[in-house]
């Protein structure tokens, strides 16, 4: 049995538990969330040994209301585990299962902040349905190569832009084509916030699920002109940040 400080993280989409043990990564994982939350996070409380732990995460209350775990935000979580791993001022975008994180650190600390959950456009759901609708798995997604597409993909709302994707499907435009111009309508929605958060050409890291993607990474470093920084381990850093804030509380 493994132990050490733990932190988790529960997600719309997955959940995520992270042990530390003087502050190094002593063990992670990453399950699928489900209607079945509470039994999901039991497992990882009955299943290690630890000296405290620390919930963040769309679904913390769970565990403050029915295990009197403490939490902390989702924004704080985040700061904390990637300030660990990158060091100086940087921008953090995080891409989560629903909601979209834009924060700036300065000296350490969070100066700004905003997030986006009212609508599922650009985050891991969106690109989960538009993956199925055309016969992807979200890795291969990541496969695709960046080329130049003459597509438009105007709607946003996932409901309404699957029912683009099926049109242009019907057209006889090439999946991969349309995949692309479906990454390209998304950093389209979200780089203009991202600069506004770059005022001094800090570094941009990014963090969440949707980092993995290899070809959203492109086109953005491709739209900023520089290069985005993902950390090693960018799907588990807010449940590494709640731990790292569970061993300095004791």
């Amino acid at each position: 049995m493994k132990s050490g400080f733990a932190g988790i993280d529960i997600g719309s989409r997955t959940v995520k538990f992270v042990l530390v043990n003087g502050g190094d990564i002593k063990y992670q994982e990453v399950v699928d969330n489900s209607f079945d939350t509470i039994n999901i996070y039991k497992r990882f409380l009955d299943s290690y040994n630890f000296s405290s732990i620390i919930a963040t995460g769309y679904g913390r209350t769970l565990l403050d209301i029915n295990e009197n775990i403490p939490t902390v935000s989702e924004i704080k979580a985040f700061a904390v585990g990637v300030d660990k791993v990158i060091e100086g001022d940087k921008v953090i975008l995080d891409i989560g299962g629903q909601d979209t994180k834009f924060i700036k650190m300065k000296n350490g600390k969070v100066i700004k902040f905003e997030m986006n959950d009212r609508c599922a456009a650009g985050t891991g759901k969106f690109f989960e349905i538009m993956a199925k609708t055309l016969g992807y798995s979200i890795d291969g997604f990541s496969e695709i190569p960046l080329s130049d597409v003459n597509i438009n993909i105007s709607s946003m709302c996932a409901v309404f832009a699957e029912s683009e994707v099926t049109s242009l499907l019907a057209k006889g435009e090439a999946r991969e084509n349309i995949a692309i111009a479906l990454h390209k309508s998304i950093v389209k929605r979200i780089i203009g916030k991202l600069k506004n958060f770059i005022t001094e050409n800090e570094k941009v890291v990014f963090c969440g699920g949707c980092s993995k993607n290899r070809l959203l990474v492109k086109i953005l470093e491709n739209e900023l002109n520089s290069k985005i920084i993902v950390p090693e381990n960018p799907q588990t850093i807010g449940a590494y940040g709640a731990a790292l804030l569970s061993m300095d509380n004791n």
